[in-house]
């Protein structure tokens, strides 16, 4: 008996020491511009980045910015909004990807009020890998290489890009799943000067429907290849452009 109660003993230290991450994770956490990745992410004591805070933030939680700053590259890797309302917040890169989502499959990812520069040497303002769902609300891409957004994924996604500008990225949108089908749904979105074209979708597993759109200074406003479809609700403002199917609106 005696030796029992040392081993019991060591044995819930150590399953302590091991639930204690998660149990310091929060459903919400904040940065700041003059925040310290050492500490909790709270709101009396902000986290730098977002790759600081994601580490933090719980499954389905919410990282907010409490004021303005430039936050960081970050992989995301599970359910999670970051978010910002009317502060300047940017993820500013060179040479890689601003946002990477390599999610679950069944998980929803909300990106809302983000100001995410390439320079022109990022390559993508946020690739995505994988996730069921990803909202992009309210924030501006630009000079990025590959796309301001590219879905390269092996399942199902579903993209919704609302209220965002494009502006000197190679592709604004680049819709090249291989083989899952994959949607993209945009609506009241600013595409500038994307040389090769404001939306392209690749291959009949990927669509786009688009609506209340503008599109100037590209190539093609939308470019459809290898059986991509398009549909628009006729109400997008289009330059030179590959044809999409016109659905009226009501």
């Amino acid at each position: 008996m005696s030796n029992y109660v040392p081993k019991f003993l060591a044995a819930l230290a150590v399953l302590l020491l091991s639930a204690s991450p998660a149990m310091a994770q929060a459903t919400r956490t904040w940065v700041s511009g003059v925040g310290d990745d050492v500490n909790p992410c709270s709101r009396t004591a902000p986290c730098k980045t977002f790759a600081g805070a994601i580490s933090k933030t719980a499954a389905g939680g919410e990282i907010n910015v409490l004021d303005p700053g430039g936050f960081g590259a970050v992989t995301i890797t599970k359910s999670i909004t970051i978010r910002s309302d009317s502060i300047e917040a940017g993820v500013l890169v060179s040479g890689t990807n601003g946002i990477i989502i390599n999610a679950g499959s069944g998980d929803r990812v909300v990106i809302e009020g983000i100001d995410i520069e390439g320079l022109g040497t990022g390559l993508s303002g946020v690739s995505i890998l994988q996730a069921r769902t990803v909202v992009i609300r309210d924030s501006s891409i630009r000079n990025f290489t590959t796309a301001g957004i590219k879905v390269n994924s092996a399942s199902k996604v579903r993209l919704v890009v609302e209220d965002c500008l494009f502006l000197g990225n190679t592709i604004g949108i680049d819709m090249a799943s291989p083989s899952a089908v994959s949607s993209a749904q945009v609506n009241s979105s600013l595409f500038v000067a994307n040389p090769t074209a404001g939306i392209r979708v690749t291959g009949a597993n990927n669509t786009a429907a688009i609506n209340a759109n503008q599109f100037s200074n590209s190539v093609k406003s939308l470019e459809i290849l290898s059986g991509g479809t398009v549909t628009s609700y006729g109400n997008n403002v289009l330059e030179a452009t590959d044809a999409p199917t016109v659905v009226p609106l009501g």
